[in-house]
């Protein structure tokens, strides 16, 4: 019916372009337009004015001969002002920015190790933005933004990247064990140390306190029993513990054979022991 009456409706966010006689007119906005056909005039086409998005996937080969599969996000537009270059320059738009995508990231990327390429996707985003902004801008299009949405290694390289990652970070975890391993033996050393010596310490003072009980024992002795020397209450000492050591091995259950001479003659002959052991060793000193 609007071709009937040469009326032509635009839809917001685009462009109508007429023609007259097969030539450019005009570019037609949003609203309402009549189009006389009998004076040669009629519609062309349309064109939206809304930001479109193309994905490209495009497989390369890094400077460590890597093959990789970078995809790009663009988006862009058609301009208003010069829809008339967007409508009739290009055949495929599309098509175009999918070259001149394929022409920046395969200049880009051979010049790179894998691991770069990952750190600076963003220089290689620009790259392609810069050089679709200059060759677009032609055809009467503007570069909203370009992204480099992702990196794909080769299956292969991707595990063996997950493998060496895994293997640092084990190799990682075990010098943090061995460290606290060592810093374990370390402590347990030093509590040993400090156990040993308090424990010397108690025998030490031990052994000073019977010493000066004996000693206390002998001069009392001699004191109480006129006549007494300090080697008479000595051997009537070591008799005593003589005879409470096998009152012990006697009383203990578990305690094995132990075949020891016994006699009054023996409890002289360890009584001389002690005595020559304790003189030798006062004269070492």
């Amino acid at each position: 019916m609007g071709n009937l009456f040469c009326c032509v409706q635009v839809d917001q966010s685009t462009v109508a372009i007429s023609e007259q006689f097969g030539k450019f007119d005009e570019v037609l906005e949003p609203g309402c337009h009549c189009l006389p056909w009998f004076l040669g005039k009629q519609l062309a086409g349309h064109l939206s004015l809304r930001v479109q998005q193309l994905d490209v996937r495009c497989e390369t080969k890094t400077k460590d001969n890597v093959f990789v599969t970078v995809v790009a996000s663009i988006q862009y537009r058609a301009l208003a002002e010069r829809a008339n270059d967007a409508f009739y320059k290009l055949s495929n738009t599309r098509g175009q920015i999918q070259a001149y995508v394929f022409d920046v990231i395969r200049a880009s990327v051979p010049k790179l190790l894998l691991d770069d390429t990952f750190e600076q996707k963003n220089d290689i985003a620009k790259a392609v933005e810069n050089e679709l902004e200059k060759a677009m801008s032609h055809y009467g299009y503007e570069i909203v933004q370009t992204l480099i949405v992702d990196i794909e290694p080769d299956e292969h390289v991707k595990r063996a990247m997950n493998e060496i990652n895994a293997a640092a970070r084990m190799r990682v975890a075990a010098t943090d064990k061995a460290e606290a391993e060592k810093i374990l033996q370390i402590k347990r050393a030093e509590g040993e140390a400090e156990s040993k010596y308090l424990s010397g310490l108690g025998i030490a003072r031990q052994r000073q306190a019977i010493v000066d009980g004996l000693r206390d024992s002998v001069i009392g002795f001699s004191e109480n029993v006129p006549g007494t020397s300090a080697k008479d209450v000595m051997d009537m000492v070591l008799v005593t513990q003589y005879f409470d050591t096998m009152k012990e091995i006697g009383a203990a259950s578990k305690s094995s054979a132990i075949f020891i001479p016994h006699g009054p003659g023996a409890v002289r002959d360890v009584a001389s022991q002690i005595r020559e052991g304790l003189l030798q060793a006062n004269n070492a000193h």
